[in-house]
């Protein structure tokens, strides 16, 4: 099985970015947890601070990878573009965040991914990134 997980903006400074509400790991210490949780999953991943960046990957892993993991980060709230390419894949797409944005600020609870994903995990810290895994197992 080959997941691809994109992450969008800030989420390169995880360990470092308000550890309070992301926590004080990295998403790379993470991912290697990951690897050795799913061993028969061939992870890849990417994360960029740039829109047009993560529609190219969405666009690059949408039709011959058997899942997309996304946190768009805040492109969650405003680009309708990252929803579009969505919609335009095949391969299933599951919206995470590692909080509960629906406890934090209102626009925060728009989403122009969640119509077009497979599904939603937010709140659940890193974890959320397992719980997608495993939606596709």
């Amino acid at each position: 099985m080959k997941i691809c997980i994109i992450n969008g903006p800030n989420l390169n400074l995880l360990g470092k970015r308000e550890p309070e509400i992301y926590g004080t790991e990295t998403f790379e210490d993470y991912l290697d947890i990951l690897k050795s949780k799913f061993p028969n999953v061939e992870f890849t991943y990417f994360q960029s601070n740039i829109e047009g960046e993560l529609i190219g990957k969405i666009q690059e892993f949408g039709f011959s990878y058997d899942g997309i993991i996304l946190n768009a980060g805040a492109y969650t709230h405003t680009s309708v573009g990252i929803g579009d390419a969505i919609k335009s894949i095949t391969t299933p797409v599951i919206e995470v965040h590692i909080s509960n944005t629906y406890s934090r600020e209102s626009f925060r609870h728009q989403s122009y991914i969640s119509g077009n994903a497979k599904g939603v995990i937010l709140g659940f810290g890193m974890r959320s990134y397992e719980l997608a895994v495993l939606s596709f197992l």
